[in-house]
C-alpha cells in the first residue's frame, strides 16, 4: 500500500511540483491550500505524514499544527521561507517532528518524508512487551505509551523516539549530533537545534516543574543522557 502525503501549501504551483516528485517515489499524494482545508484533510483523509507549510490563508500554519495535535501523532514537518531561528522553533514547540527551509532541494525533502516514514514504520513493528521504569516515570515501548505518577502523558512520535532511544542506554551521554542522525534518521540536513527544543519539551512533560532534573540529564559540554532511577 502507497504511504499517503499530505502537502499544504497555498503555492500551487509548488504544490503541484513536490506532488509531481513524490509520486515519482511512489507516494498518494493529497493536495491543500488553506488552513482550515488543511485540518479537515488531515483527520478525514488519514496521511502518514503531512508537509505543511507556515503562510497559508485562513489559518496560518501553526493554528493548524494545534489542531493536528490535539487529536493525531501523524509526522509533521513544516516547511517555512522564514529563516530565522524563531519560526523553527516555534514549530518544534508546538509539536513539529521537523522543518525545513524555502527554497529546498527536491532530493533534501524526499530524504527528510522518507527518514520521518521510516521512524513510523519502526514503531508500527510488532514488539514484545517492554518496560522501563524510573522512579515516578513509566516507558512502556510496545504500547507507545510513557506514564508519569500512573497518568498517561501525551507525547508526540519524535518525543517518544528520543526518550525512548535514551532509556534504552540509560546513563550513556549522546551528543546533539549522534541524537539527530540516530534519532531523526539523516546526518547532513538537519539543525542540532531540533535536538535542544526536544529535549526542552520532554523534560516539561517527564520532569517535575521544580526545575531539578531527575532523568533527562545534560553532560555539560558533550550532549544528553537519561538516568534510571
Amino acid at each position: 500500500m502507497k504511504r499517503r502525503i499530505l502537502v499544504v501549501d497555498d503555492q500551487r504551483h509548488m504544490a503541484n511540483v513536490i506532488k509531481f516528485n513524490l509520486e515519482k517515489e511512489d507516494f498518494e499524494v493529497i493536495l491543500s491550500h488553506d488552513g482550515g482545508d488543511a485540518i479537515k484533510k488531515a483527520f478525514d483523509c488519514c496521511p502518514d505524514l503531512i508537509l505543511l507549510d507556515i503562510i497559508l490563508p485562513k489559518k496560518d500554519g501553526f493554528q493548524v499544527l494545534k489542531e493536528i495535535r490535539k487529536k493525531t501523532i501523524t509526522p509533521v514537518i513544516i516547511v517555512t521561507s522564514q529563516e530565522d531561528e524563531e519560526h523553527k522553533v516555534q514549530g518544534l514547540d508546538l509539536g513539529a517532528d521537523d522543518y525545513i527551509t524555502k527554497p529546498f532541494g527536491i532530493k533534501e525533502l524526499v530524504a527528510r518524508v522518507k527518514a520521518n516514514l521510516r521512524r513510523l514504520e519502526y514503531l508500527n513493528l510488532p514488539k514484545k512487551s517492554n518496560i522501563i521504569a524510573s522512579e515516578d516515570l513509566v516507558i512502556d515501548i510496545s504500547k507507545y505509551e510513557v506514564k508519569k505518577d500512573g497518568q498517561v502523558i501525551n507525547l508526540t512520535l519524535r518525543e517518544f523516539e528520543l526518550l525512548k532511544f535514551l532509556a534504552l542506554r540509560s546513563e550513556k551521554v549522546f551528543s546533539r549530533e549522534q541524537l539527530l542522525e540516530e534519532v531523526w534518521g539523516y546526518e547532513h540536513y538537519g539543525d542540532i537545534r531540533t535536538v535542544d527544543v526536544t529535549i526542552r519539551r520532554l523534560r516539561e512533560k517527564v520532569e517535575n516543574q521544580s526545575g531539578k532534573y531527575k532523568h533527562i540529564l545534560t553532560k555539560r559540554g558533550v550532549g544528553y543522557y537519561f538516568r534510571r532511577i
